[in-house]
């Protein structure tokens, strides 16, 4: 079976969590924080749709986004 390609590299997650202060990370650790943020980007995401759509637009603003996070 072919591996699953992230949306967020891990690498990115590596350097995200360093930059937070980590020495080391593992694999694993970043796959699961990739894996997070992408679920909670698509709730986002989801929701920033629906308010554009309420709006009569097809088009996603970062307006929607601001909200879609609040409301998430």
């Amino acid at each position: 079976m072919p591996k699953k390609k992230m949306i967020i590299p891990p690498a990115a997650m590596v350097e995200l969590i360093k930059k937070a202060g980590a020495e080391r990370v593992s694999e694993q650790a970043s796959k699961a924080l990739a894996e997070y943020l992408i679920d909670i980007g698509m709730e986002v995401a989801q929701e920033s749709i629906k308010l554009a759509r309420h709006a009569g637009r097809k088009t996603v603003k970062k307006s929607d986004i601001e909200l879609a996070k609040s409301r998430v």
